[in-house]
């Protein structure tokens, strides 16, 4: 009966997910800002995968930047390599300020879309597998593997930074259109929400099946005791590895979704910032449950537009004020609050029947 109701529960909340971002959002908000919702939509899966990957696998996962920006990037030049053909031009319009004049080999590939949207998803996968195996089977953790990922993170950044043919510091950007589509277009812009909403429902989907499934108890059985697991048996290094894949597949197409819809990608935004800000989302959410990751990734990004439109200099003051507190006295995340209230109500409930117990056992044995 638990089960049928809980079945139940989970359908209708992704109907009610559904109905807003399908429904309510379009409706309500204008082009401009249903753009930054599908902004805030990539950052969410970026945080449904560092909430399996940190939350339930106890993996701080410092370098996600690394996994979103290959995604971006690989997009990117897809993108600006069709803007070249439709122009009929030899290559895109950087390479030529620059002086470039053919298309770099690694370059050429990425002309295809089937060969670009299978790079997005193959890539990523296949880096965080080979780094997670050799990090893992090495039992590296803990604050070691926080640091090599931050790592992983700025060697990118600084790397894109001095490379000229993926337009160096400036990055990538003036995208005209989306696999034939203008992005120009209203219409077609609205499209691309609508995909970012659609992928976002589908990372949810497959984060809640993992969590629940029998590798979903494994991955918290190695974050809560890993010799334990080691000692029943399993190889705690695979299960890890399969956590930490996952979560780079999401962020890679979150990356991929993210630079079409905001029409530009930089090495500022794949380095080490943006990835502390991406765990920030996911600790203030609530990083060991479903939506926490989601709804805090959302909520941090629309705060840091909301108020870095008036106070520009302070969003980064109360960002890290906001970090400090919730680690310091909410480790849960804000989901938590909810069910320490719960917890503590119970508890009052317990004692004060316990007491009423007392006072009649008191009495009886006063009466006798």
């Amino acid at each position: 009966m638990r089960t049928l109701v809980g079945r139940w529960q989970t359908w209708a909340g992704f109907a009610v997910a559904a109905v807003i971002l399908f429904g309510i959002a379009p409706a309500m908000l204008t082009s401009f800002r249903l753009d930054l919702l599908g902004q805030y939509l990539c950052y969410a899966i970026v945080a449904a995968g560092i909430g399996l990957a940190w939350g339930r696998g106890g993996m701080l996962t410092l370098g996600q930047g690394v996994f979103f920006g290959l995604g971006a990037y690989m997009m990117g030049m897809h993108l600006k390599i069709a803007d070249a053909e439709i122009r009929k031009q030899p290559v895109p319009d950087f390479m030529q300020i620059a002086g470039i004049p053919a298309l770099p080999s690694y370059w050429e590939p990425f002309s295809s879309a089937a060969f670009t949207l299978a790079a997005i998803v193959v890539i990523p996968t296949g880096i965080a597998a080979l780094l997670g195996l050799g990090v893992f089977k090495r039992r590296v953790k803990g604050a070691y593997f926080a640091i090599l990922s931050q790592a992983l993170a700025a060697a990118l950044a600084i790397l894109l930074v001095g490379q000229s043919t993926v337009g160096g510091s400036n990055g990538l950007n003036g995208f005209r259109t989306f696999f034939g589509f203008r992005l120009s277009d209203p219409v077609n812009r609205q499209m691309l929400y609508f995909i970012a909403a659609g992928t976002l429902l589908v990372v949810v989907a497959v984060v809640r099946q993992l969590m629940q499934s029998r590798y979903g108890e494994l991955l918290v059985a190695v974050r809560d005791g890993e010799e334990r697991v080691r000692f029943l048996g399993y190889d705690p290094a695979t299960i890890k590895v399969v956590a930490y894949t996952a979560a780079a597949l999401f962020a890679s197409v979150a990356g991929a979704l993210f630079a079409p819809i905001i029409g530009f990608i930089t090495p500022a935004q794949v380095g080490v910032v943006p990835s502390i800000a991406f765990l920030i989302g996911v600790a203030i959410g609530g990083r060991t449950t479903l939506l926490g990751p989601i709804l805090g990734a959302i909520g941090v990004a629309w705060a840091q537009t909301a108020f870095s439109e008036r106070f520009p200099s302070g969003w980064t003051y109360a960002q890290g004020l906001l970090f400090i507190v919730v680690v310091g006295f909410f480790p849960a995340g804000l989901a938590g609050v909810g069910a320490l209230l719960r917890r503590r109500r119970r508890t009052t409930g317990v004692l004060s029947a316990g007491d009423a117990q007392h006072a009649q056992a008191e009495t009886v044995g006063a009466a006798t």
